[in-house]
């Protein structure tokens, strides 16, 4: 059974969601305000949280970003509103989905299961990942460099994960969709972007002067093994699809934090 924490100052709503995920077999906590989500998330092994962005006390995004100091539990948040900025400051605190009020209970319900098995796949996997100094767990999911680790959100992992599995695969934002997020892309090139943006500092802040992922302009992303940005030729790549090609990180482009390619629009990248 999985168990979810649920996060409102709103009780009805509280009310509705738990009813209805409780019937569908998942094990319910409830929080109606920020501090009282973070001691129950210290306290209580979770499987994901569903958290409202505006609460009294510390918002939804201040609380998903303490939370991620700690955890890398799939976190969806909900907000009344639905505009662009306000879902990429969720996304920049760590959250890994945005759903809008009002919404459909199913829909809350089935991206739930997604986030929660698409982790229990990858923790599936158990092969350690190396590559010099850096290792990428799957089964504990920690990212670590000479011992120091930096928690990775649940999504963060996953598309770190995929692409150190296929090193020197270019993958394009389509095919991250299909097999990481597992879901069609639509409009959300920009949601990629930011997330991929997130792990490149991150990586950043833990292997510093080393690029281990690229931006091949108009193609995509690839992982490159053990690549030192500033001294490491390049090295031919495979491609994911017979269009791809590989490139070192084009000149007038970061290889970590935003790229050009991050702050692109679609027609751009």
């Amino acid at each position: 059974m999985y168990r979810v924490l649920l996060v409102d100052d709103d009780p009805h709503l509280q009310a509705a969601n738990r009813a209805y995920l409780e019937r569908e077999g998942y094990e319910i906590l409830c929080a109606f305000n920020g501090e009282e989500a973070l001691r129950l998330a210290s306290t209580a092994r979770l499987n994901a949280i569903v958290l409202d962005v505006d609460m009294p006390g510390p918002d939804g995004v201040t609380v998903c970003r303490r939370l991620r100091e700690v955890s890398s539990v799939p976190i969806l948040f909900l907000s009344a509103y639905a505009e662009t900025d306000d879902r990429i400051r969720g996304l920049l605190a760590g959250g890994d989905d945005f759903i809008a009020k009002p919404y459909s209970l199913m829909e809350l319900e089935l991206r739930l299961r997604l986030h929660i098995r698409r982790a229990e796949n990858q923790a599936g996997s158990k092969d350690m990942l190396r590559f010099g100094t850096l290792t990428i767990d799957p089964a504990l999911r920690e990212v670590r460099n000479e011992g120091k680790a930096i928690p990775f959100t649940a999504l963060e992992f996953d598309l770190l994960a995929f692409l150190a599995q296929h090193p020197g695969q270019v993958f394009s934002y389509e095919q991250l969709y299909d097999r990481v997020w597992r879901e069609p892309m639509n409009c959300g090139l920009h949601n990629i972007q930011v997330c991929m943006a997130r792990v490149r500092q991150k990586l950043d802040r833990l292997c510093p002067g080393q690029c281990f992922i690229e931006t091949v302009r108009r193609k995509g992303y690839l992982f490159r093994a053990e690549r030192t940005a500033a001294t490491a030729a390049p090295t031919p790549a495979q491609t994911a699809t017979p269009a791809s090609a590989s490139a070192p990180c084009p000149a007038g482009e970061s290889c970590s934090g935003l790229s050009g390619a991050e702050t692109a629009g679609p027609e751009d990248a």
